[in-house]
């Protein structure tokens, strides 16, 4: 079945050349064109759409309120905004009822992957048995206060780095956690950090807010004795696997938004674990005797007991949360990358090989062969195989801080 676009945008001169842009696409996709926001809604009330991808400067409708109806109206549907430089704020404002923003003019590869990713993603976190193992579970964690507190905070026009760290200041066990992390020797901050605010001005905001959701997370579950596994274990695992993730992308030279999107999708990728122990103990621990008695990946065993994996249960509970399409990609794909729609994603293979170093410990030494879990096809795509030799002494001096086994 071919997957069905609407493209939304009153400048004719415009909707033809997306035509013609995209006219290699008709094979896969059934692409419909209206001139307003009007017209948009009324072709969907009569038929279904996978996808709507919106100008964000139209005269009738501007393309914010199109895709806030859309949210409303047709919440299954997928929306992306496009729009020009000039338009960015205003884009920017739009982002909580559009999935992606895409820049104007648009390179067509770069729209063909952004749509097909989401779909890709939707089909993924919509099937039927994660959809059923999701219904049978007492509880999904929410996001913490805290976290809702500082997004809340983030919505203001106007919001300083001092009114967010007083704000995290106030939660004090939040605050004693956080500081504790950030202290520790594999960040590598030179001096002691002694309020959140200066945590947030180090670390990057995106950063502690991750280390919040982690936090507040794992401390809901702190004092539960049914985990198959201890779950300080799992969170120190997490942690590191950020940090690792972190330090590899700054290696490799990628931007600082690239390094923050692995190091919130390496402390976040095992959460779907912290849900299915936390709501099906007896059955985790059946699947992860499978998994060490059958000599088989742990996904592989929990596909077998649950019907799905716990990178498909986290890509879902922060996709709840809100969290950019892209997190919630890096976490649903972080030990299958091979099954991505994209083969080359570099961000992935650094959060899927962060993950495999940091069950290495501190074997800088460890022959590359060795290193189990690591996907080297999808690797040998990004180009980065040759870097693994380099990335284990990260790896290795991240897990000088401490063994885990999560």
């Amino acid at each position: 079945m071919k997957t069905r676009i609407l493209f939304v945008d009153d400048e004719e001169m415009i909707l033809q050349g997306l035509k013609r842009m995209l006219r290699p696409m008709k094979d896969n996709w059934e692409m419909v064109f209206a001139v307003s926001g009007s017209e948009a809604l009324a072709l969907m009330a009569k038929q279904p759409f996978d996808v709507v991808v919106s100008d964000m400067r139209m005269r009738e409708m501007d393309g914010a309120e199109l895709l806030g109806r859309v949210k409303k109206e047709h919440p299954q549907v997928i929306r992306i905004i496009l729009s020009g430089q000039a338009d960015r704020e205003a884009a920017l404002k739009s982002v909580k009822s559009a999935h992606q923003y895409l820049s104007k003019p648009c390179v067509p590869d770069i729209l063909k992957n952004t749509i097909n990713r989401s779909i890709a993603l939707r089909d993924l976190l919509h099937n039927d048995k994660l959809q059923m193992l999701i219904s049978r579970m007492d509880s999904l964690p929410s996001a913490p206060c805290l976290y809702a507190k500082v997004v809340e905070l983030l919505d203001k026009s106007e919001c300083s780095i001092k009114e967010i760290g007083e704000t995290i200041a106030k939660d004090l066990g939040m605050t004693v956690k956080i500081l504790q992390l950030v202290n520790s020797s594999f960040y590598g901050i030179p001096r002691r950090i002694s309020h959140p605010k200066e945590a947030v001005s180090l670390l990057g905001l995106d950063t502690v807010k991750a280390l919040i959701l982690i936090m507040g997370v794992f401390s809901k579950y702190e004092h539960n004795d049914s985990f198959p596994f201890k779950i300080e274990l799992l969170l120190n695992h997490s942690i590191k696997t950020g940090v690792i993730a972190k330090k590899l992308s700054a290696m490799e030279k990628f931007p600082k938004y690239i390094a923050d999107e692995t190091f919130i999708s390496g402390v976040l990728h095992d959460i779907g674990k912290l849900v299915l122990a936390a709501n099906m103990p007896d059955q985790y621990k059946k699947a992860l005797g499978m998994a060490k008695k059958q000599n088989i990946p742990e996904t592989e065993a929990e596909k077998q007991i649950f019907g799905t994996t716990h990178c498909a249960v986290g890509a879902y509970l922060i996709g709840l949360w809100g969290m950019p399409d892209v997190i919630v990609e890096l976490v649903a794909f972080h030990h299958s990358p091979s099954d991505y729609v994209i083969e080359d994603f570099a961000p992935l293979a650094i959060v899927h090989a962060a993950n495999a170093l940091q069950h290495c410990g501190n074997r800088a030494d460890l022959p590359v062969t060795d290193i189990l879990k690591i996907d080297y096809a999808y690797l040998d795509k990004t180009g980065l195989t040759g870097r693994i030799a380099e990335w284990q002494k990260i790896g290795a001096g991240v897990n000088d801080e401490g063994q885990s086994n999560g």
